[in-house]
C-alpha cells in the first residue's frame, strides 16, 4: 500500500481524534470546524433514544450548553477504527458533579466523514 492511499485511509480517524481532542479542550469553535453544516448528532440523553441536533448551528448551541453544564467533561478514547468514511470510537466519559463527585460512564460513537468533515455523530452509551 501507497503512503498517499494510507494516509487516504487514515484520514476518518484522524479527524476524529482531533474531534476529540478538542472536545477534551472544550473549544466548540475547533469541533464544529470539524463538522459539516448539515451535520446531525445524536445525544445519548435523554433514556431510551437521546435527542438528535441537526444542523451547524442548533449543533453549536448544543455544546456551548453541554460545556457550561459539565465543566469537567472529559472523553478518553478506548478503542478507535476507522474505514473510508466510517469512524468507531469506544470511550469512558469522566465528569465531576455539581457536589464534586467524581463519575464516569463507558459507551461509544459512530461518525460518518465526508468529503474531510463529520457529517454524523451518533452516540450511545452503557446503562
Amino acid at each position: 500500500m501507497t503512503p498517499t492511499r494510507l494516509f487516504r485511509i487514515e484520514a476518518t480517524t484522524r479527524i476524529v481524534l482531533k474531534f476529540n481532542n478538542a472536545f477534551n479542550r472544550h473549544n466548540v469553535l475547533e469541533m464544529m470546524q470539524l463538522m459539516s453544516d448539515d451535520c446531525v448528532f445524536e445525544n445519548t440523553n435523554p433514556p431510551p433514544d437521546g435527542m438528535i441536533y441537526s444542523g451547524k448551528d442548533e449543533v453549536t448551541q448544543f455544546w456551548h450548553k453541554f460545556f457550561l453544564d459539565s465543566p469537567h467533561a472529559y472523553i478518553e478514547i478506548e478503542e478507535i477504527y476507522g474505514l473510508g468514511m466510517h469512524c468507531v470510537i469506544r470511550w469512558k466519559y469522566y465528569w465531576i458533579d455539581a457536589n464534586g463527585d467524581k463519575g464516569h460512564v463507558r459507551g461509544g460513537d459512530f461518525f460518518k466523514v465526508k468529503n474531510g468533515l463529520i457529517s454524523e455523530k451518533l452516540s450511545y452509551v452503557k446503562g
